[in-house]
This record gives structure tokens, sequence and C-alpha cells, in this order.
């Protein structure tokens, strides 16, 4: 298990890409961002639909609340990255997923 100094400097810099890269597709995307206290909220404007993004530091993982499911994320020093344990799908490639699957249902 990562220390919680590792874990906060990962969490911070893939939160941080996330963020940037949620930013750069937001005004074409239906979505809207927002960052709170270190937590991520993606709003969606059509549906009011609301993704929460947000580290857990007791645990060491990311948690996002979306689709009215709970994924949680460890970090892997295999992948660089934060990865859903299920498939191997890394931070911001399962929630640009979540994120066209919120999109085709609105």
């Amino acid at each position: 298990m990562l220390d919680e100094t590792a874990f906060r400097n990962h969490a911070d810099r893939s939160l941080e890409a996330l963020k940037k890269a949620l930013l750069a597709a937001e005004e074409d995307g239906g979505f809207e961002v927002e960052e709170q206290n270190g937590v991520l909220n993606v709003l969606f404007e059509e549906s009011g639909a609301k993704f929460v993004i947000t580290p857990n530091t007791p645990v060491r993982q990311i948690w996002i609340s979306a689709l009215a499911t709970s994924f949680k994320l460890d970090w892997s020093d295999k992948a660089g990255d934060f990865i859903l344990p299920r498939d191997g799908t890394p931070l911001q490639p399962l929630v640009e997923r979540l994120i066209q699957q919120q999109l085709a249902s609105e």
C-alpha cells in the first residue's frame, strides 16, 4: 500500500491531468467541470446528472460516483496511473467512457 504522501502526490497529479482534459472538452461536451477542495464534479446540462471524482486517502483510492455506480481505482506502479482493478482501465479513459455513456443516455 502506498504511504499517504505518495498517494496524495499521485492523486493530485492524476486529478489535475484529468481536470485539464475535461476542461478542454467541456465547451463542446454537454457538461461542466467544477473543482471544490480537491473533488472534481462533472455536471451534465441536459439531465442534471452529476459525477463525483474524489481521492479517498484512508484507502488510497480514487473513487468515482457515476451512472448510479461507485468505481474504486487503485494506484498501479506498472501502469503509472490509477486503474479499475477488475479490467485495468486507467482513470482518464474510464471517465471519458462514463461521460460518453451518460451523454448517450440523455
